[in-house]
């Protein structure tokens, strides 16, 4: 008895294991199944149609500010300072006297030297005079005019070595911090403050070389520097005859205005240099790129469905790439799903971009 019913619960469970495939685990369409089988899925993506764009070629590099003009205030001879004659950070002009030296010395030797071409002035007047009714032979009056000469030249010398005790401005601009205070004894070494001329200001930067016969003198670009959001203008002002035969770069220099002095020499500055525009350049979404063994590729779609194209590539903006071959205006270009195709696969475009 107990077996029989042994028997019963196994072939129950059984029966139900039987049920539960045949309710679950068959297809409810096998014939459709055959179907999908053999034909592939359909992907779904999205396109975007290729058309003639305007583009701008430009470039973007890295540059830096620099002064229109910048030199160190040193001195021409060892001494001691007596004058500082302006304050850090200030505007100065040109010829302004800004350090001043100890030249007591040379000063009692000019007040001799003026004393001396008095007497020596004197002394030719009268030779001129004896020679002319012959009381002096033309020896001694040359003689005269020669120490005339002579004490003029000293005074002359005498005068440039008083000016090397003075430091004036060389042209209008900034000064820097200083180094030194008043009744220091510096060398000719000794670096008293610098000097920056800041309205105008140059931009220093380098272009790659195949770009050369695009850039000429007076093209203008815009640049931005660390700090500040506001676009400035510049323009070309000089170009490196020679391209520099280890980064194979081209240097170049524009000159802009500072009014204001918000830019600092030494600044950090991106510019955007622009070099050509074509008026009709084919151009689709960075992401639709897909990189190959030889090169580049998309995919497009052609009688629904999805075909290779090898592509040559061109330009590149932050969003975009210019294509010069392989597509042309009016293809449907596929831009999302793409990891998934193959060609011949049938697409279903759900949107254009």
């Amino acid at each position: 008895m107990k077996r029989t019913f042994l028997y019963i619960i196994i072939l129950l469970i059984v029966v139900l294991l039987v049920f539960v495939k045949i309710k679950f685990f068959t297809p409810d369409n096998p014939k459709g199944n055959n179907n999908m089988q053999g034909k592939p899925k359909t992907a779904l993506v999205t396109a975007i149609v290729a058309k003639p764009e305007t583009l701008d070629n430009k470039i973007f590099v890295s540059g830096s500010v620099v002064a229109n003009e910048a030199v160190d205030l040193v001195p021409e001879i060892a001494g001691k300072i007596t004058l500082i004659n302006f304050r850090e950070g200030s505007r100065v002009s040109k010829g302004e006297l800004l350090v001043k030296f100890n030249d007591a010395d040379l000063q009692a030797q000019q007040k001799k030297n003026r004393l001396n071409e008095k007497l020596a002035a004197e002394k030719e007047s009268r030779q001129k005079q004896l020679l002319e009714i012959g009381g002096v032979s033309q020896e001694e009056y040359d003689i005269a005019l020669t120490e005339l000469n002579s004490v003029k030249a000293d005074i002359e010398l005498t005068q440039a070595q008083i000016e090397k005790t003075e430091i004036r401005a060389p042209f209008s601009g900034i000064v820097g911090l200083r180094s030194v205070s008043a009744g220091s004894f510096v060398s000719t070494s000794t670096k008293i403050a610098s000097i920056q001329q800041t309205d105008p200001l140059k931009i220093d930067f380098f272009i790659p070389e195949k770009y050369a016969s695009l850039v000429k003198t007076g093209d203008s670009l815009t640049y931005t520097v660390v700090g500040n959001d506001e676009t400035y203008i510049a323009l070309v002002a000089a170009i490196e005859p020679a391209v520099d035969d280890i980064t194979r770069t081209i240097h170049i220099r524009a000159v802009t205005h500072n009014h204001g002095g918000r830019i600092l020499p030494g600044a950090s500055a991106r510019i955007i240099f622009p070099l050509s525009k074509s008026e009709s350049a084919i151009l689709i979404p960075t992401e639709a790129v897909i990189p190959i063994l030889k090169g580049q590729k998309v995919f497009v779609c052609r009688d629904g469905n999805a075909e290779e194209a090898i592509i040559k590539t061109g330009l590149r903006t932050e969003t975009s790439v210019e294509i010069i071959d392989g597509i042309q205006a009016g293809d449907t270009v596929i831009v999302t799903g793409i990891m998934q195709l193959k060609a011949g696969i049938p697409v279903k475009i759900t949107a254009i971009q």
